[in-house]
């Protein structure tokens, strides 16, 4: 993901941060997910294969997510206007566990 990204979610008012932020830019996905989650923070990513495989992986297991936001878009403006409204449409709680496609 484009570092800026969390920057401009930030100036619109949303709590957002990097892998790279929280030393996490070399860990695995479900290191990442799993984070993210403890956090209650919501992951994003372009990486559509691998996250549809853990976000089953781990509703089968019976752990729980923050929610999974698979974005296509690669221009970082465009992306922060699906991206907010998105957030402005759903809760948190309505993002739970949820693997949801911008």
């Amino acid at each position: 993901m484009d570092i800026r990204l969390a920057a401009l979610l930030a100036h619109r008012g949303f709590c957002a941060t990097t892998a790279h932020a929280v030393g996490l830019l070399h860990a695995d996905d479900r290191t990442q997910l799993l984070y993210a989650a403890s956090r209650g923070y919501c992951l994003m990513t372009h990486n559509l294969r691998e996250f549809e495989l853990l976000h089953q992986s781990i509703l089968m297991a019976g752990q729980s997510h923050a929610g999974i936001i698979i974005v296509s878009a690669k221009n970082v403006y465009r992306l922060v206007d699906r991206l907010v409204r998105l957030l402005d449409t759903l809760t948190a709680d309505e993002i739970v566990n949820q693997l949801l496609y911008i």
